[in-house]
Formats: C-alpha cells, sequence, structure tokens
C-alpha cells in the first residue's frame, strides 16, 4: 500500500512489476478496488510496470461526500503518474475505469501510448437509469441494489459454478462507502464523450462480454466503430468484468496492444 496525496484526496496506489518497464496502469470499476484486476495485472508484471489504485470514493482511498465528475477521477490519476514519474502509459480501464481512460486520452493525449476500454461506452446509461440508482442508494443502500448488480457483473455461469467467489465480490461491493459510490454514480450518470471519442488517436482494444448487463457488447462495439483504428474483442464467457471471470482471455487479447505500446 501506498497513499499518494491528490488535491487534498488520499489515493490508495499498488505499484508492482519491472520498475524499469513501460508503464502499464489499471483503473477499477464502480463498486470495486483494484483487486479486479489481480489476475491480469500479474501476467504483466515480468515486464512491465504496473500501476493499480483505487479510484476516490473506493478501496483504501478518501471517500468525499458529493458529486464527483469523470475530470476530478482523471485528474487524480494524473496526479498518480506526476507523483511517480511516470510521462506516458498503456492505461487499461474497465466500466467507469474506461471513462476515466478515455478522457485521460482526450484530455491529455501526450500521457497515453495505449487504450484497453474493457466493458465501457463513451455514455454509460441515462440521465434517468441514474437518477433511479442514485434514489435508491439514498433509500437503501447499496445492499438494496447489490443483488442487481451482481448479475449485471457476471454471467449465469460464474452463478452456477463459482458461488464462493461471488461472496467475496458481493463483500467487496457492499463495504465501498456509500459516498463514494453515489459521487460515482453521478459522474458516471454527466459524462458523455460521444462527440469526442473519434480524435483518440492511440492503439486502441475494446472488449465486452457476451453476458455484460451494464454495457453490453454493441455499446462496446459502438465505441470500437467510433474511435480509428480500434479492435473489438468479444469474450463469450463473461459479464461486465471480463478481468475476474476471464483473466487469460483478457490478457491473450491485451498482449498485442500494449505490447511494444508501453
Amino acid at each position: 500500500m501506498e497513499i499518494i496525496v491528490v488535491d487534498g484526496q488520499a489515493l490508495n496506489v499498488v505499484e508492482q512489476g519491472d520498475p524499469d518497464g513501460p508503464a502499464l496502469v489499471f483503473a477499477n470499476s464502480l463498486g470495486t478496488d483494484h483487486r479486479v484486476w489481480d489476475r491480469v495485472a500479474s501476467a504483466f508484471m515480468a515486464d512491465f510496470r504496473v500501476i493499480r489504485y483505487d479510484k476516490r470514493g473506493h478501496g483504501l482511498s478518501d471517500a468525499p461526500t458529493g458529486d464527483y465528475t469523470i475530470a476530478e477521477h482523471t485528474a487524480d490519476l494524473i496526479g498518480i503518474l506526476d507523483a511517480k514519474g511516470v510521462a506516458k502509459a498503456a492505461v487499461a480501464g474497465v466500466s467507469v475505469g474506461g471513462l476515466i481512460a478515455q478522457s485521460l486520452a482526450l484530455s491529455a493525449p501526450q500521457r497515453v501510448s495505449a487504450l484497453i476500454l474493457s466493458n465501457t461506452a463513451a455514455k454509460i446509461g441515462t440521465a434517468e437509469s441514474w437518477a433511479e440508482r442514485i434514489a435508491a442508494l439514498e433509500t437503501g443502500g447499496i445492499a438494496s441494489i447489490a443483488d442487481a448488480i451482481l448479475e449485471r457483473w457476471f454471467s449465469p455461469d460464474f452463478f452456477t459454478h463459482r458461488a464462493d467467489e461471488l461472496r467475496g465480490w458481493r463483500n467487496m461491493l457492499l463495504r465501498t462507502p456509500l459516498a463514494g459510490y453515489r459521487g460515482t454514480c453521478a459522474a458516471i450518470r454527466d459524462a458523455d464523450f460521444r462527440a469526442r471519442v473519434g480524435t483518440i488517436a492511440v492503439p486502441t482494444l475494446c472488449i465486452g462480454g457476451r453476458h455484460d448487463g451494464s454495457t453490453p457488447p454493441e455499446a462496446v462495439q459502438a465505441l470500437a466503430d467510433a474511435i480509428p483504428g480500434a479492435r473489438f474483442t468479444l469474450i463469450e464467457e463473461a459479464g461486465h468484468l471480463p478481468c475476474v471471470e476471464a483473466p487469460e482471455a483478457v490478457v491473450a487479447a491485451m498482449r498485442s496492444t500494449v505490447v511494444g505500446n508501453g
């Protein structure tokens, strides 16, 4: 554990791998922490300087009250890169982590060598759907919507054959600070890069999950179609978190994008 303070917010950062290798940064999803990338990140540690972190409102990072913005999340990531002396990195983000990665590529393209955009889109959900989720949080907390969230996160096969592991991911979700979860819901609600993603000019891989109930494959495909030269990979055996359900498939898909572009 390493705490880096950016704009007054304490952010938990984990660095592993080759300290002299090219930087590869992972950003987590709503309701998870950096551990969501464990099985993928480990595959790159021999050759990359692997940096993971808990975005604000999650894990061991501070969880300020109020609405967050993707711009704030992006500034947090830039602050981490600056503190680590990383001029440029390949960035992998899942879900809202993918929005942060897109935002970084758009606002500071000189800092990004390649993008892995997993289970994300240029616009996720609608103002109405996020208003409903925030209202549910304010009424019943995360526990009141946890079952529905997990059904979007994982495939039916995961529920059947990995029920013990599912309990751990449920615990991670439930232990997310309510302020952090709610604040990040607002950030996702307000983020819309549809008019701008066509200007992204780095090697990009978009990953979808066949059983994803949050960002369906067609939404991820549309993102890939909008980014010049982007590739799309569909992982059949996964839902919203292929990095958890099918890490080997994610690693295999990632290699051709990050190797040589770190």
